[in-house]
């Protein structure tokens, strides 16, 4: 991959996750800020992806972004009313 092409990718990828971050923060609504989370997870994976290790790309995509989201919406729907 070129150099230029990997600092750009790994910037961007960066930006986003800091973006998604703080949004989480901002929204009102649970869910979005559950599902905006998720997101962040899976800019973490694409960043571990784009620095050689798929290993933890996939584990953070599976447990990080899969697996914690629906556990997350789950509890979320056992709450309950809207919040």
């Amino acid at each position: 991959m070129n150099m230029s092409l990997f600092a750009a990718a790994s910037i961007g990828t960066g930006v986003m996750m800091i973006v998604a971050a703080v949004a989480a923060l901002i929204v009102k609504k649970l869910i979005s800020a559950i599902i905006i989370v998720g997101f962040v997870s899976l800019s973490a994976s694409l960043l571990f992806l784009l620095m050689d290790a798929p290993d933890v790309a996939i584990t953070e995509a599976s447990i990080g972004a899969a697996i914690s989201t629906v556990i997350f919406l789950w509890g979320r729907g056992k709450i309950g009313g809207e919040q």
